[in-house]
């Protein structure tokens, strides 16, 4: 098992988040960091992506040397090209692409491949993808983990979309045999009642979500 694999299987939630304002990014990553998250998933799916990514990856360089941080929503060679560049420790996509296995497995990077299919789990198994995202996992269910593990035993199967930060919901994909979870507006909706000042509540939901992970 690689230094990624390791890292999420001990710390097996991701989450996968986007903001147009740099300051907002730097504000919800230490608030993950202080509540227990070590793989971050930052998503390029705005105008500010590749800026805002450059001024998480100086901070994280700066204060937190043992997270990982990566980039997803990559649906393109030349993406995967860019972010590997600019220092990206993984490459998530909601797709498999060969040529993006191309510009990360074969130079040492970390993939993540989104897969919704026993054919496409196989094609990314076949490019050398050792973590598959199962996307959208809310659509697949925990059933379809089941279902699919005994085809593939030398995979690992992270569910992205459809997982919540409540102690049933995350035993069930656990216990469906998934490796790890990531989470996107299901971690990061603000309740109506927190503060504007801080994101303390996003560091206590993080909490709570990894003491149920590692149950």
């Amino acid at each position: 098992m690689n230094n990624l694999l390791t890292l999420i299987q001990q710390h097996p939630a991701i989450p996968v988040y986007y903001h147009d304002d740099a300051a907002t990014c730097l504000q919800v990553l230490d608030a993950c960091y202080k509540g227990g998250i070590r793989v971050f998933e930052f998503v390029a799916r705005g105008s500010k992506a590749v800026e805002n990514f450059e001024a998480l990856l100086a901070h994280k360089r700066s204060h937190y040397p043992d997270l990982a941080l990566g980039i997803g929503t990559i649906k393109t060679a030349e993406q995967a090209k860019q972010f590997v560049g600019l220092g990206a420790e993984f490459i998530v996509s909601p797709i498999v692409v060969p040529a993006i296995a191309d510009e990360t497995l074969a130079k040492g990077i970390d993939w993540i491949p989104g897969c919704m299919t026993p054919t496409e789990i196989a094609l990314a198994e076949t490019l050398g993808a050792s973590l598959v995202k199962l996307f959208p996992g809310d659509s697949l269910g925990p059933k379809f983990v089941k279902s699919i593990k005994p085809l593939f035993p030398a995979l690992k199967f992270m569910p992205t979309g459809g997982v919540e930060v409540e102690e049933a919901n995350i035993a069930n994909w656990f216990d469906a045999g998934v490796f790890s979870v990531g989470l996107g507006s299901k971690l990061f909706a603000k309740p109506e009642d927190a503060s504007n000042e801080n994101y303390d509540w996003l560091a206590d939901r993080v909490k709570l979500l990894m003491s149920l992970v590692g149950r």
